[in-house]
């Protein structure tokens, strides 16, 4: 764990030993022999842990305590004898202490488990969110050859360390292969952060990514850390990437280059350690040519492109997917409920335009109308811009004016292929018996799509 630490200690001797000792267990050392210079620290830098002596020379320790432990983790070091100043500082928000004359093994053991709990506290606010994600995350459920080349693209890049942006059309589960690359990666054990780049205003948008010092603006009562930094070790994951604003673009673009950034109203050059993963449905290759996304930009979060396919392209998940989403659905447990094979057919074979989040609508709306029955049947599905169970347009094409025959050959093909081969429902969808579907496939030789 490589994290930057202040040492504010007068005695010079003491002062070199103990840096020496953190600087060689891997640590940024930053060192400070009265308050003064300590805050000259302080204002160019933002150490993750403050080692301080109770009795400076221009400064008593415990009066600065309590302005310190709201902002900083920090460690007391108090002269041997003054137990009690050590019992206060605990009071006062002291991590640890410290009693001179100190041992550099029980410095190295203090300093060391000081910065495991504050990265254990830093993750506290997202554990829970974390483990509820983990009991009830919805799955990337599927078995066809366009998932299965989709996972081999997240296990390919998941061990690397490479920027990964996500496209795709809207609602085919890019949060959900954005959540599968931190989970198969070595940071999966550190935090996973979400931001939406469309729901908030610039100004509150940067402040929530990079975070804000007090007094940076009306309402900015306190400091208040980013979410770059709560995902520090881990993975931020900037959905719609796309709509950020010019100005955030830059400051985005400097933190991939640098991995540094400033809080709104600050000045200080922070470090985080952290993988962007970004989502777009837009074509941000087009849009960097065009000059509304920035070029630079693009290219360092494309450094590794996944293409999530529409749910049309992979129509053999589509019968496990709905199958999913009634069975774990979250609002009614009263009757167990299965789809009807009618309605099966007409869910596989509607084109999806809203793909995944469209299906799981449809299917949780069947839910609710289908009351206490337990089979949701075709009555009880309403496709987008449409009230009913009906399915979209079929297009017939053809290079001249064509026969009577051949548009019913073509518009029975289509309905089959459409419909899986059930001959019941393109009976249903022609309105005549399925003997007479039976006996127009074999007059125009279209057993082989049954």
């Amino acid at each position: 764990m490589n994290s930057k630490i202040l040492l504010i200690e007068d005695d010079k001797v003491l002062n070199r030993l103990m840096s020496e000792h953190l600087r060689s267990m891997g640590h940024r050392i930053y060192t400070a022999f009265d308050w003064q210079q300590a805050q000259g620290v302080l204002e160019a830098h933002e150490p993750k842990l403050i080692i301080m002596d109770v009795q400076l020379p221009d400064a008593r320790g415990m009066e600065i305590l309590p302005r310190l432990v709201r902002t900083y983790s920090v460690i007391v070091l108090t002269a041997y004898g003054s137990v009690k100043d050590a019992v206060s500082a605990m009071k006062a928000g002291s991590a640890e202490y410290l009693v001179k004359p100190i041992s550099l093994e029980e410095l190295e053991l203090v300093a060391q488990r000081t910065l495991e709990n504050l990265a254990l506290k830093e993750d506290h606010q997202y554990c829970k969110q974390r483990l509820e994600a983990k009991a009830g995350r919805r799955q990337m459920v599927g078995e066809s050859p366009a998932l299965n080349k989709l996972n081999e693209l997240i296990d390919a890049v998941a061990s690397s360390e490479v920027n990964v942006l996500i496209q795709g059309e809207s609602g085919v589960g890019k949060e959900l292969v954005a959540r599968a690359v931190h989970d198969r990666s070595a940071r999966a054990k550190r935090n996973y952060v979400a931001l939406d780049c469309c729901t908030l205003q610039e100004k509150l948008f940067e402040s929530e990514l990079f975070g804000h010092e007090r007094g940076s603006f009306t309402g900015a009562h306190r400091q208040k850390k980013g979410l770059i930094e709560a995902a520090e070790g881990g993975t931020l994951f900037l959905d719609e990437i796309g709509e950020i604003e010019p100005s955030i673009q830059a400051k985005l673009l400097r933190f991939l280059e640098t991995g540094q950034f400033r809080r709104v109203g600050g000045t200080r050059d922070l470090h985080a350690d952290v993988r962007v993963v970004a989502a777009t449905n837009r074509d941000l290759e087009s849009h960097s040519k065009e000059g509304r996304f920035r070029p630079d930009l693009f290219y360092r979060l494309a450094a590794f492109v996944i293409e999530v396919p529409p749910l049309r392209e992979r129509r053999e998940d589509i019968p496990l997917l709905a199958r999913f989403f009634v069975e774990h659905h979250g609002f009614s447990r009263r009757v167990s409920k299965v789809i009807s094979k009618a309605a099966m057919q007409q869910i596989v074979a509607y084109d999806w335009p809203g793909n995944i989040r469209e299906l799981r609508n449809v299917i949780e709306r069947a839910i609710i109308l289908s009351r206490g029955k337990t089979h949701i049947t075709p009555e009880h599905l309403a496709f987008k811009g449409s009230s009913s169970s009906q399915v979209p347009d079929l297009t017939l094409a053809f290079e001249r004016e064509p026969t009577l025959e051949e548009v019913e050959k073509s518009y029975l093909s289509a309905l089959l292929k459409r419909h899986q081969g059930h001959r019941s429902s393109v009976a249903r969808t022609l309105g005549i018996s399925e003997r007479n579907v039976y006996r127009l496939i074999r007059k125009y030789d279209l057993k082989k799509i049954v």
